[in-house]
């Protein structure tokens, strides 16, 4: 969009990425029990509606806690939650992963956005863009747009910022948990230069000449030369990417396989015994409750790759052995 944006089609997880990270270690030198890792994994990041009874370490120095106070005073009670939920998971489809790639060489990975408060402050300016006046006539009110050079749009624009910050502050403080996690397991761990992408997110950015706002809702940047991932589910794989520089998709890519059916469909037509069968071979849980995430779920993120080959190039397919669903 030029001079406008919505907060609607940003979504309520403001900020949901995917962080992933080579290491030095094969397949054959991760511990036998992954169950044990599992749970290790699961006892340092919160997971769920749960999150830290106190802040990690390290958190309350970030620059981010120094801007909050300017943020929308309806979140101003919600700091020492911000603070709490900043390097825990979330629920959903949110996951931690220690995978292989088709060397055997370990990756981590995980999925996570901006907690509660990326939700709150998303549910404050969409609630604010739907009552303004040059909304009134939409056919939706999810349309609705906040407009350059007004209040509304440099309130939302300074609060989406904070959030896409402190998503991307929530992924680094978590995988630094993970991290120190496999190091305790495996000490030889050695670590190379970690990927974060956003893929719910708003960029202001140049494309054929014209400054505009990019809405990337459940898209990656996907610029020339731009490392990024794209998951598939559960029981499958995911890829790391590198972005082509694609003017006609203004630089953007999938962010991942993507949903075929409701959660509440996935319920009614897969069993427990369904999901057992497709995370074979993958230590995770295997209960009633996640079968709403289960691979069928989803669509086939080799044909999603497939369909992006004018978009990205791939540069490592990776297999989970491991997965941790919110």
């Amino acid at each position: 969009m030029t001079n406008a944006v919505s907060p609607a089609l940003c979504g309520v997880d403001i900020g949901c990425g995917v962080n992933a990270i080579k290491t030095n270690l094969k397949g054959s030198d991760l511990p036998d029990d992954l169950g044990k890792l599992r749970h290790s994994i699961e006892r340092g990041i919160p997971v769920g509606r749960n999150w830290h009874k106190e802040a990690v370490n390290g958190v309350l120095e970030l620059p981010i806690w120094k801007e909050f106070d300017k943020l929308s005073e309806k979140v101003q009670k919600l700091r020492g939650k911000a603070v709490n939920q900043c390097g825990s998971l979330g629920s959903g489809n949110h996951y931690i992963e220690v995978c292989l790639d088709t060397d055997s060489n370990v990756w981590l990975m995980l999925h996570s956005g901006s907690r509660n408060i990326g939700k709150e402050l998303a549910e404050i300016h969409i609630e604010i863009a739907k009552k303004l006046s040059h909304n009134s006539d939409l056919p939706d009110p999810d349309l609705a747009v906040f407009l350059s050079g007004t209040p509304q749009m440099d309130a939302y624009r300074r609060d989406l910022y904070w959030a896409q910050r402190y998503a991307a502050e929530n992924r680094r403080v978590m995988m630094d948990i993970l991290k120190d996690q496999l190091r305790y397991s495996v000490p030889k761990v050695q670590f190379e230069e970690e990927i974060s992408c956003h893929h719910n997110y708003v960029a202001e950015e140049y494309h054929y000449g014209e400054k505009v706002f990019v809405t990337r809702k459940g898209a990656i940047h996907a610029g020339k030369g731009v490392m990024g991932l794209i998951p598939g589910s559960m029981g499958t794989k995911s890829y790391v990417v590198r972005g082509l520089g694609n003017p006609e998709s203004l630089d953007s890519a999938p962010h991942g396989a993507g949903r075929r059916m409701s959660r509440g469909e996935a319920k009614r037509r897969f069993t427990q015994k369904d999901l057992e069968e497709q995370t074979a071979g993958v230590e995770c849980r295997k209960d009633a409750g996640v079968i709403d995430e289960i691979p069928g779920a989803y669509k086939n993120i080799d044909d999603v790759i497939e369909n992006s080959k004018t978009l990205v190039e791939v540069v490592a397919q990776l297999k989970q052995v491991m997965c941790i669903k919110g």
